[in-house]
């Protein structure tokens, strides 16, 4: 008897037991039946549930630069717990809930941890640093592991940011060998960043146009003021063309709605509450001015 691949650990190969289906049906007189996979799970676990609890129940995650190699190496010297087997692309990472490995299949996973009968441990376990920042690998381990124990390392965040410029510098990274320490976590204090004023933009876009020339110090500086009109029948700004026609938007740009109903308008003013108000408090760390609009609603919470 044999099963799937990712029931109960056993890694016989689906092609032996594709054959030894089209054997049994081509030379006796059994009739194969078979279940949708989830309940063929069920069928399995229930006679052998000593195989229902995976061994690899533990995950180091990261995140980089906090000691998880350090770790890793301490918890590989404890009788209990066996390792994942180093990796020749990553070493003792297998990074598999995070990248393209995923994709690579169980059975892919599986080949780096020993068989289940050559082990007396009670617990597998791998570390892989870039699981803690990655936006896919805690909903796929939930889904395969769904009992697995998770350990993070956290560290003084000064701390780490110096550790990780340095190990960019060892790496020779041609960042960190151009720029001080310093330099590099100074550099974010004036971001490039232009946070515009939506509304503004409908009503006084030549001003608007006039703020982004300078953000972008453009060396021709064109006059906008000159070259976009307000066209009363769209309701909007257009370009301003020869003999004082306009070019403007298509007939799906700028279309005319009914106001909005003061109940849902009251509705959603409290929803966007909370955010409006981080928001706010996020432009001002910024030293970026608020948007005439959220001044307006911030007026209302109040």
């Amino acid at each position: 008897m044999t099963h799937l691949s990712n029931y109960g650990n056993d890694r016989l190969g689906l092609y032996t037991f594709r054959s030894l289906v089209r054997f049994v049906e081509a030379w006796t007189n059994l009739k194969m039946q078979t279940l949708p996979p989830v309940q063929l799970a069920h069928k399995y676990f229930s006679l052998f549930p000593s195989e229902r609890d995976p061994l690899w129940q533990l995950l180091v995650i990261g995140p980089q630069k906090t000691g998880t190699t350090a770790l890793y190496l301490f918890l590989g010297m404890h009788p209990d717990l066996t390792s994942n087997y180093p990796s020749k692309e990553t070493f003792e990472e297998i990074q598999f809930f995070n990248g393209h490995n995923y994709h690579r299949g169980i059975d892919w996973y599986m080949e780096y941890f020993p068989l289940p009968s050559n082990t007396s441990s009670d617990y597998y376990f791998e570390k892989s640093a870039n699981y803690f920042d990655s936006e896919v690998a805690a909903q796929r381990a939930a889904a395969l592991l769904p009992k697995a124990k998770i350990i993070t390392i956290l560290i003084n965040p000064a701390d780490r940011a110096y550790s990780w410029y340095q190990h960019q510098r060892a790496h020779e990274d041609p960042v960190a060998l151009k720029y001080s320490f310093q330099d590099v976590i100074t550099a974010g204090r004036e971001a490039p960043l232009l946070v515009l004023d939506g509304q503004m933009l409908k009503t006084e876009p030549a001003a608007i146009m006039d703020k982004i020339q300078k953000f972008l110090s453009l060396a021709n500086v064109v006059n906008y003021h000159k070259i976009l009109a307000f066209d009363p029948k769209k309701g909007f700004w257009c370009q301003l063309l020869e003999g004082g026609k306009t070019k403007c938007l298509g007939k799906s740009k700028g279309r005319r709605y009914p106001d909005m109903n003061p109940e849902s308008e009251a509705f959603l003013r409290e929803y966007y509450r909370d955010h409006n108000i981080e928001l706010s408090k996020l432009l001002y760390r910024m030293g970026q001015p608020l948007p005439t609009w959220l001044r307006e609603e911030l007026v209302h919470t109040r």
